[in-house]
């Protein structure tokens, strides 16, 4: 059997001369890929001395560094699953990704050590390491001593790699099984798609917890061996001033926003950029417009899933058409696309539907949940990704919305009824709604709608307060408001376009 490791490819795409940079942070800290191959092999090792199971999960809630992307790396060479997890997420949702997902090993940060562990243990799992950005923790004092020398572990396409959390719009989290031959084809395809060529180099400034950073983006870098410029965190006036030594650049639009406010960010500044990617949210055509004036570049738009990674793509050569705003290209080679209507039949170009995706990269199903993999699929095997939107003559795909009232806040996506859920339950709440509205900054935000019990008093700013001590920022409304009652049709479901239309021009400057 051929070894379909994902780690196999990308280790084998490492340049001949393994003394070369392969990773620079902006703490001023150099990784050869002769590093990234030790530091993997010790972590690899580390892992399986400990007696895991075949198929073990490895859970990582830790803060972005060189090391947490080795962890990664290290638990597809030695053959187990990876399953990241969003450094805002607090002690409610930890408990129920642990519980869930039954990891044999969690890591997590030093300072977060003693609730997580506590969380861990309790759940029954067997090791708990903590890793800091700072190369501290004991996950690499015990990684150091191990070999260096790692013989990499065998696994087909079909075998599991990773298991990627996306929020329920009910409000349980479902963990999309993500195999060695999904991530694979999709990096491949990439690879030639975007045209990366030697000699690239990576400005990587997202998180790595979540699809895009960990994926796209790493795998992309890896692939091709070409070196990386690390940001821990993205900064504005950071990426500008790193532009000049790289060829390519990924974000979500609101980092595009931010970056258009800095009077630094120029053509000279861009002279040797080859591309700018953006995905995770949609890019609003006032900000693809404005980058094209200020930088001479077309961003290209693109669209994926934590179920499928990438599904589409504006083209890269202008021989196969233009970069077109307002959309998210065609589909990936490989990948199929398809719009039906609510009964599943098929529509004409240009109408409006359910966008429905096949190939290579579709996910494996819902981790432990055969009955909703099973909803998600149609019985032609395609996978329902809840989008709505249209596809023209010319095959451009655009996405017009989200079916089940999706929010995606600075490139993050927030489901309303799981926000609901932990508003409903506070002392004197009756119900409430949560709804999307447009933001200048983060494309979309949160406004929750709360209705008091009778003869209850609540307050808008108590209610934001205590959610922020229950859930990751990025689900936070960044408004409370507390109303008599919610509107209803007549079947007594919550109008939420009548909400959404009320409070749309509530962030538009000026107002």
């Amino acid at each position: 059997m051929e070894n379909r490791n994902l780690f196999a490819a990308l280790r084998a795409a490492f340049p001949q001369d393994l003394d070369r940079v392969a990773v620079e942070t902006d703490t001023g800290l150099h990784y050869s890929w002769r590093d990234l191959d030790r530091g993997t092999a010790m972590i690899a090792n580390l892992l399986a001395s400990l007696g895991l199971q075949e198929g073990a999960r490895i859970a990582v809630q830790v803060e972005k560094s060189v090391e947490a992307m080795m962890l990664y790396l290290a638990t597809l060479r030695a053959g187990y699953v990876f399953l990241p997890l969003n450094t805002a997420y607090q002690k409610a949702e930890i408990d129920y990704f642990v519980g869930n997902a039954e990891p044999e090993v969690v890591v997590c940060t030093p300072a977060n050590f003693g609730w997580v562990s506590k969380i861990a243990f309790q759940a029954g799992t067997k090791h708990v390491f903590a890793l800091g950005d700072d190369r501290s923790g004991s996950l690499l004092e015990r990684a150091a001593q191990q070999s260096d020398e790692h013989a990499l572990v065998e696994k087909s396409a079909d075998d599991l790699a990773a298991i990627v959390y996306t929020s329920g719009t009910t409000g349980r989290s479902k963990g999309a099984m993500l195999t060695h031959g999904n991530l694979l084809s999709n990096a491949e395809v990439l690879k030639d798609y975007w045209g990366w060529t030697e000699g690239d180099v990576l400005i990587h400034a997202l998180p790595i917890f979540h699809v895009h950073g960990l994926f796209v983006a790493i795998h992309g870098a890896l692939l091709n061996g070409s070196k990386m410029i690390w940001l821990a965190k993205f900064d504005p006036k950071k990426v500008i001033e790193r532009l000049p030594d790289a060829t390519v650049f990924m974000g979500v639009p609101t980092l595009y926003v931010r970056m258009l406010a800095e009077p630094a960010l120029t053509e000279p500044a861009c002279r040797n950029m080859r591309l700018f990617i953006s995905g995770s949210a949609p890019l609003l055509m006032e900000t693809f417009s404005a980058w094209k004036e200020r930088t001479g570049h077309t961003i290209l738009e693109r669209y994926g899933m934590s179920e499928t990674i990438m599904l589409t793509s504006n083209p890269y050569h202008e021989a196969e058409g233009e970069r077109r705003g307002g959309t998210v290209g065609f589909p990936l080679p490989g990948v199929s696309v398809r719009v039906r209507d609510d009964q599943g039949n098929a529509l004409a170009a240009g109408e409006i539907g359910n966008i429905q995706v096949k190939g290579p990269n579709v996910f494996k199903g819902y981790w432990r949940m055969p009955e909703k993999t099973k909803e998600e699929f149609t019985e032609d095997g395609w996978f329902k990704t809840g989008d709505v939107g249209r596809i023209d003559e010319l095959r451009y795909v655009t996405i017009v919305g989200r079916s089940k009232d999706l929010i995606i806040s600075g490139g993050y996506n927030v489901y309303p009824a799981e926000i609901e859920g932990y508003i409903n339950d506070m002392p004197g709440v009756a119900e409430s709604a949560v709804v999307g509205v447009p933001h200048p900054d983060f494309g979309e935000v949160g406004v929750a709608l709360v209705v008091p019990k009778a003869d209850t008093q609540i307050d808008g700013e108590q209610i934001v307060a205590t959610l922020k001590s229950q859930l990751a920022n990025f689900k936070i409304p960044k408004r409370c408001f507390v109303v008599p009652e919610l509107p209803r049709n007549t079947m007594g479901k919550v109008q939420k376009n009548l909400l959404r239309d009320e409070h749309k021009s509530l962030f538009q400057q000026g107002t």
